[in-house]
C-alpha cells in the first residue's frame, strides 16, 4: 500500500514538473526556445504541446526558414490528434504559402487525406466526401506518377462506393415511404450516376414496381399514360437483364398492367 503511494506521488510529481517546464518555455521571450522545444515534443509525440507552442510563435517567424518547417509539423501535429478539419486546412495553407517547398507533396497529399478521414458514414451529409474526392482528384491530376497516387486511386474508388451506397439506400427509402415520384427520379439519377453499379439490376426492378404502384394510386386520367411507363420499364429491364432473379415480379406488374390498358382500349 505505501508502495502505491509513492508511486503515486512520483507521477503526480513528474506531471507537476512537466507542467511547470512547460510553462517556463511558454513565458520565454525567445522563439527559438519554443520553436526547438515545440519540435521536441513532436518527437515526444505531445503533439497538444506542439500545437500550443507553434500557435504562438508562428505568427511572429513567417517568413523565416524556420516557419516552413514549423507549419509542416504544425499541420501534423493536429493531424496526430485526429483533428482532421484543423490538419486539412493548415496543410492546404502550407501548400499555397510555400509552393516550391520540398514538403510540398506531401502536404498536397496529407490536405486530401485529412479530408477523406473526416467523411462520415454513408447515412450521413456526404459534403465532406465530395470534398475530399475533388481534393484527392485534384492531387492526382498534379501528381499522377508520385507515391502516393495508387492510394489516391483507392481511396476515391473507395468514397465512390460510399456515395453510390448513400444514393442507392436514398432511391429505396423514397420507394419504402410510397414517395412514388420522387423514387422514380431517384432511381432515374443513380442508373445515371453509377452506370456500371451492382445495384442497377434491383434498381430497375424497383422502377417497375414503383410505376405500377403510382399509376394505382393516380387518378383515372392520369392512369393509361403511367400504365404505358411501367410496361416501358418492363421492356427495358427485361431486355438488359433477361435472367435476373426479379424476373417473376416483374412479370406479373407488366401482365397487370397490360389488363388495365386492355380495359382503357375497350372503353373507348
Amino acid at each position: 500500500m505505501r508502495g502505491m503511494r509513492l508511486s503515486i506521488f512520483f507521477i503526480i510529481a513528474i506531471s507537476l514538473f512537466g507542467c511547470s517546464k512547460f510553462r517556463k518555455i511558454q513565458k520565454s521571450p525567445d522563439w527559438k526556445v519554443k520553436y526547438e522545444a515545440a519540435l521536441q515534443y513532436y518527437e515526444e509525440e505531445k503533439y497538444n504541446k506542439t500545437t500550443v507552442l507553434f500557435e504562438e510563435i508562428l505568427p511572429i517567424i513567417r517568413g523565416t526558414e524556420e516557419a516552413e518547417k514549423g507549419n509542416f509539423y504544425f499541420a501534423y501535429a493536429y493531424y496526430q490528434q485526429k483533428q482532421y478539419i484543423l490538419s486539412a486546412h493548415q496543410f492546404q495553407e502550407f501548400v499555397t504559402i510555400y509552393g516550391r517547398s520540398e514538403y510540398v507533396l506531401e502536404a498536397s497529399y496529407m490536405h486530401a487525406y485529412s479530408l477523406y478521414l473526416q467523411s462520415p458514414e454513408y447515412q450521413l451529409d456526404q459534403t465532406s466526401t465530395y470534398e475530399a474526392i475533388a481534393a484527392m482528384q485534384n492531387f492526382i491530376n498534379k501528381y499522377p506518377a508520385s507515391e502516393y497516387a495508387p492510394d489516391a486511386d483507392k481511396i476515391i474508388d473507395e468514397m465512390q462506393v460510399k456515395l453510390e451506397t448513400k444514393a442507392y439506400n436514398t432511391a429505396k427509402l423514397y420507394h419504402k415511404l410510397r414517395r412514388y415520384k420522387s423514387a422514380l427520379v431517384a432511381f432515374k439519377n443513380f442508373r445515371n450516376d453509377y452506370p456500371d453499379s451492382k445495384f442497377n439490376e434491383e434498381i430497375s426492378y424497383l422502377n417497375i414496381e414503383t410505376a405500377f404502384d403510382l399509376a394505382e394510386q393516380s387518378i383515372t386520367s392520369v392512369q393509361e399514360e403511367r400504365y404505358r411507363n411501367t410496361v416501358k420499364f418492363y421492356e427495358e429491364f427485361i431486355d438488359k437483364y433477361p435472367n435476373s432473379e426479379f424476373i417473376k415480379d416483374a412479370e406479373g406488374f407488366y401482365a397487370k398492367s397490360i389488363e388495365e390498358l386492355t380495359k382503357f382500349a375497350g372503353s373507348k
